[in-house]
């Protein structure tokens, strides 16, 4: 098991590690637009941070807009001292082979937000450069939005590598310098990162989370109940709950709910998560940590699987009648439009 995990504050890290250093973020999309402007703003003109991303890319015109200087990823990793990668993991190898490897020097600092590609080979850095990572624990546009409220979204350190012997000090500095270090920055290894990010997400976060509410909305649909009913109860109210716990945790939630809905949560919860439930989580957790999942993925996202199956499971998701519901349900809502994830 890790060691008992340090967590590493403003006072912790030293911002002036990044003076006069480039700052490549390959990818603008989600967390990489959030890490650039953070960053940018951070270091002001003691550094300077660079994009790089594809040519053709939809995202070059937006990051140009925002002040950036945008360069393919080769061009971007050669001028960098410090390469963040942020790209959808299934494309990270080929563009690593591609465009980066050729352009790594000796004593630069590769980076990671998510350990997927090192932790399951797909990348193997040379000796000679640091490898490193700073995870935020939230979404990108909440990364921004946390760093310009003046606060930070919380995030994992991990040294894969530390061929400088700075490698760990120079991570927390770019962690201050997106903001990071003002919630926190928790110590962690790329093996542990990837494997519980992988198991929060198809276990409990999204996996579990949206089988539970669907089978809920289905399970009321088919007593005959108005769908707009099921839908709100099962789906709708469900970030009411899950913002109690994310400010007070369960037993702030608790006290906030009735004491019905509280006595139903004792009896009820553990008849549906039931030891049954605990080994199939169990199953699925040993299928990330022998890397059978990731590999599933990753012939999947193949040009060779050409996304068939993961293609055909997002259309079968989008077809679930609750999604229809929530459609309508969604324009009933004064914030309907204002920042929409989707526009339909």
């Amino acid at each position: 098991m890790d060691h008992v995990a340090k967590v590493f504050y403003q006072e912790d890290c030293d911002l002036s590690l990044l003076y006069g250093k480039t700052i490549a973020v390959i990818g603008y999309g989600s967390q990489g637009h959030a890490h650039a402007l953070n960053a940018k703003e951070s270091l002001g003109d003691k550094a300077r941070v660079i994009i790089g991303l594809y040519k053709g890319s939809k995202s070059w015109a937006k990051a140009e807009a925002q002040g950036f200087e945008v360069f393919t990823a080769a061009e971007a990793a050669k001028q960098a001292d410090i390469i963040m990668i942020l790209i959808n993991d299934e494309k990270q190898a080929a563009m690593y082979k591609k465009d980066i490897a050729p352009n790594l020097e000796p004593g630069n600092m590769l980076m990671f937000a998510h350990g997927f590609a090192i932790h399951f080979g797909q990348i193997i850095p040379p000796a000679d450069v640091d490898v490193t990572m700073i995870a935020p624990k939230g979404p990108g546009h909440t990364v921004r939005s946390e760093y310009l409220a003046g606060k930070g979204v919380p995030c994992l350190v991990a040294v894969q590598q530390d061929a400088t012997g700075k490698a760990q000090d120079l991570a927390l500095a770019y962690g201050l310098a997106i903001g990071g270090a003002r919630a926190g920055v928790l110590e962690t290894t790329f093996r542990t990162e990837t494997e519980t990010d992988l198991f929060g997400e198809q276990a409990v976060l999204c996996g579990g989370v949206c089988a539970l509410m669907q089978a809920g909305f289905e399970t009321l649909c088919e007593a005959g109940y108005d769908p707009r009913n099921a839908y709100f109860e099962c789906i709708h109210e469900m970030k009411l709950i899950v913002d109690l716990i994310y400010q007070s945790g369960f037993a702030g939630m608790r006290y906030s709910i009735s004491n019905t809905a509280e006595y139903g949560d004792y009896i009820t919860g553990p008849k549906l998560i039931t030891e049954e439930t605990k080994k199939t989580m169990k199953q699925i957790l040993k299928n990330i940590q022998d890397g059978s999942f990731a590999k599933e993925f990753l012939l999947d996202m193949s040009e060779a699987g050409g996304q068939a199956h993961f293609r055909a499971m997002r259309k079968l998701a989008a077809e679930h009648p609750s999604e229809k519901v929530g459609e309508e349900i969604r324009k009933l809502y004064s914030w309907n439009g204002e920042d929409k994830l989707i526009n339909n």
